[in-house]
């Protein structure tokens, strides 16, 4: 193993993973769960690109944390001291402030693996990121009890860990999208304040050196992704149309499309949902008639009998609300539509040039199984902001 070895834990599709790449991180191996969500890393940072240098011991598939720990433990209890830094958050649903927060959601368990993972291998560094809800207690009566950020950090304190965490919005960072997560950082015998620190101090430098500005709007991240381009047969899916590109109008764009510039070809899962005729018409009511960047009004709910909780027309002018998993909870500024799974991407700062596996959504039943591409963009770290982390982490050892 190369020296910035990170193993990557609940990774997803590889937001993470792709930012620590392009800061000069190597991954050692990613432990993903989903199928779906494990594809897509797959393709692009196994497959495409080398970026892991996966041991032999572990196939190169989807794993649960808990088998890795109970068939390999000790494979991992070999790794201590060698691996710098293990990266990565369990699943936040459960404690989600925009689901319903369940402290009996089976996936919070996870944080004990986690714990577990690290207590085996031992890294010199932790980067860990949740939800904001993610530090607030769960009701008991009319009290809260512990928030599991505590228990984390007292967990972690007792492996020899300094540890400190804070709640990062991603919008300060380059991303065109208000999301604020939990960001924890551990460091053996170090002090672990000063990557927030320094990452603060660090963001003048990045964005000159990526020839972006300090605050990107939604139009700054998808206007050259309209629909208006024109559209030509979708790539993947049949009696579909796909969008193509205009000329880039931002630096953001340029930046999303630095290794892909051509004009005028189809951005990878920039695939147009089949709206009905009579939903069109309302989308377009409500461009008209709602305030961008909230949830439209109960009048509006009864006008079109609308059940639905989160309805968001967004503003082109601003950043995007935090993305949910459900692509239908917002409307694109200017057309009346839905974002489609590139949009999604580019305002969690994926690059054109990354290619998303599986389906684009799932319904029914299916929802407890699959991860298709929208949901897997929705839970990902941006990697822009994940590159500016794993360059702090990096000064920092």
């Amino acid at each position: 193993m190369k020296n910035l070895t990170y193993i990557d834990l609940f990774s997803g599709c590889g937001g993470l993973a792709l930012g620590l790449h392009n800061a000069g991180w190597h991954g050692f191996f990613a432990i993903e769960k989903s199928a779906d969500a494990f594809k897509t890393l797959k393709y692009n940072q196994i497959d495409k690109h080398k970026n892991f240098n996966w041991p032999n011991w572990l196939e190169k598939k989807n794993h649960d944390i808990n088998e890795v720990i109970k068939n390999h433990k000790n494979y991992l209890k070999s790794l201590k001291g060698k691996v710098e830094l293990i990266a990565g958050g369990p699943p936040c649903q459960g404690f989600s402030m925009a689901g319903r927060r369940d402290e009996t959601d089976n996936r919070n368990k996870l944080i004990d693996s986690y714990i577990k993972f690290v207590e085996l291998v031992q890294p010199k560094m932790l980067f860990f990121e949740n939800v904001k809800g993610f530090t607030i207690g769960f009701k008991k009566g009319n009290k809260r009890g512990e928030a599991y950020s505590e228990h984390v950090v007292n967990k972690l304190k007792k492996l020899g860990y300094n540890v400190e965490g804070k709640i990062v919005d991603f919008s300060e960072y380059g991303i065109p999208q208000k999301r604020q997560r939990f960001i924890l950082v551990g460091i053996k015998n170090d002090k672990a304040k000063t990557f927030f620190e320094r990452i603060v101090k660090n963001r003048a430098i990045f964005f000159k050196e990526k020839g972006i500005v300090e605050k990107t709007s939604l139009s700054d991240a998808i206007s050259d992704l309209l629909k208006s381009n024109g559209v030509v047969e979708s790539p993947d899916t049949k009696k579909y149309y796909a969008g193509v590109y205009s000329k880039a109008k931002s630096s953001y764009q340029k930046l999303m499309r630095k290794s892909k510039p051509l004009t005028n070809k189809v951005a990878d899962s920039h695939r147009f949902t089949k709206h009905r005729p009579q939903t069109v018409e309302k989308f377009q009511y409500i461009l008209k008639n709602a305030q961008p960047n909230k949830s439209i009004n109960d009048t509006l709910k009864e006008k079109y009998n609308l059940k639905k909780h989160t309805i968001v027309p967004l503003c082109q002018n601003s950043c995007t609300p935090t993305l949910t998993t459900l692509p239908d909870d917002y409307i694109h500024y200017c057309e009346p539509r839905i974002l489609t799974v590139r949009e999604y991407a580019r305002i969690q700062s994926f690059p054109d040039d990354y290619e998303f596996k599986g389906s684009y959504t799932t319904g029914g039943q299916r929802r407890k199984i699959d991860v298709p591409r929208y949901t897997q963009i929705g839970n990902a770290i941006p990697p822009l902001f994940a590159e500016q982390a794993g360059l702090i982490l990096k000064d920092l050892l």
